[in-house]
């Protein structure tokens, strides 16, 4: 089973954390779109006969699109692949543009999922992300989108910043909780180069970042919703049950996935590629016939650390007979010394034949995957 993302690169402002490719000008928005439902034509063989299992809408902002963008999109894609009858389709969507009007368009389209970007339930956190929506419009948003009849719904919160203070920490997870949503996806705010937050930083407009509190509240976190009946399947992702989210799970599988628009990457096991991050030239290069793209071969060596680092994030963890499978002898007995090492120190263990994070050392488990990884001519 294959995913598709469709990256649609425009928003109505810059959060200040934000490092993602998007334009604040709408100007050329339809020839992007053009060129998108275009890239589409030109790469209908890439996941070969897989059906496809999820579609994702990310960005940028996908909920500024027009009925027709999407309609052309959707028609578009239903021509060249075979999308199953269950699958997930996905919507990014900020709250200010959830109107009842605009998520009864929605309702006629295939989209099932919604994603929500809210962030925060207190303005003044809003604020000082510079994001467009007030607290009051991400819960009436959320409300709407229950009301017109959709129950798969996943909102993105954001902790680790300077201004949000455990108690308004623990008070946005139980907002969430109130609101009886099937997913929660949480991540750890950072500073990403040439960011406006690196910049006000770095010029001391706004305080370091605090990574005791970070930790902290990464505790608060996992330890509310878990007691609130959610499950912690991924680092940054959590779900009732039967609500995990099949595009991310199949990314971290490493199932193939296609992704069309502006800074999209694709991976069908062989290879990455990513297309350029540039409205123009994208969508120039596409009129013209032309793939704006790079592409990198993937060596045993990524290949290896891919595995590594997207099982060891997930309930899953790294399956020994899987890699001793897909990699041979040698390499898994070269993994298992190593993951020895750290189950010796305490911060890995082994269930069902699978290496595992412990609860306590998920927060490290980036660090953790990068002292495994496989080094070429090691």
């Amino acid at each position: 089973m294959a995913g598709i993302y469709l990256h649609i690169p425009f928003c109505k402002q810059a959060c200040h954390y934000c490092n993602f490719h998007f334009s604040t000008s709408k100007q050329y928005q339809q020839q992007v779109i053009d060129a998108m439902i275009k890239e589409i034509d030109m790469r209908k063989d890439y996941i070969k006969q897989e059906q496809v299992a999820s579609v994702y809408f990310g960005g940028g902002t996908p909920s500024l699109l027009t009925n027709q963008q999407l309609d052309s999109l959707f028609n578009t894609l239903h021509k060249h692949f075979s999308i199953a009858p269950n699958a997930e389709i996905t919507f990014e969507a900020n709250p200010d543009d959830l109107t009842l009007e605009r998520i009864l368009d929605l309702k006629q389209t295939p989209i099932n999922r919604f994603s929500i970007g809210v962030q925060s339930f207190f303005d003044e956190e809003l604020t000082w992300m510079n994001r467009a929506h007030k607290g009051i419009e991400a819960i009436t948003a959320i409300q709407n989108v229950q009301a017109t009849g959709f129950d798969n719904i996943t909102i993105d919160l954001i902790y680790g910043s300077p201004t949000l203070t455990n108690q308004k920490w623990e008070a946005n997870l139980q907002q969430a909780i109130n609101l009886n949503l099937q997913h929660i996806s949480s991540y750890c705010l950072s500073v990403e180069p040439k960011t406006a937050l690196d910049t006000f930083i770095k010029q001391q407009k706004y305080p370091a970042l605090n990574e005791e509190q970070a930790s902290q509240q990464f505790a608060i976190l996992t330890n509310t919703l878990e007691s609130n009946g959610f499950e912690q399947y991924e680092i940054s992702n959590f779900a009732r049950k039967n609500n995990y989210a099949v595009h991310n799970t199949n990314y971290w599988k490493g199932e193939l996935y296609l992704g069309i628009g502006p800074s999209a990457h694709s991976f069908n096991k062989v290879s990455r590629s990513w297309n350029v991050a540039n409205n123009h030239a994208y969508s120039k290069g596409i009129k013209e016939g032309n793939l704006v793209m790079e592409t990198e071969i993937l060596t045993i060596e990524n290949r290896v650390n891919e595995y590594i680092m997207t099982s060891l994030r997930t309930i899953w963890g790294f399956n020994r007979k899987s890699f001793k499978q897909e990699f041979g002898n040698k390499l898994s007995q070269k993994m298992e010394a190593a993951f020895q090492h750290k189950i010796d120190a305490g911060l890995i263990y082994l269930d069902d034949d699978c290496y595992k994070l412990k609860k306590d050392t998920r927060i490290l488990a980036d660090g953790i995957a990068s002292d495994l990884f496989l080094v070429a001519n090691d």
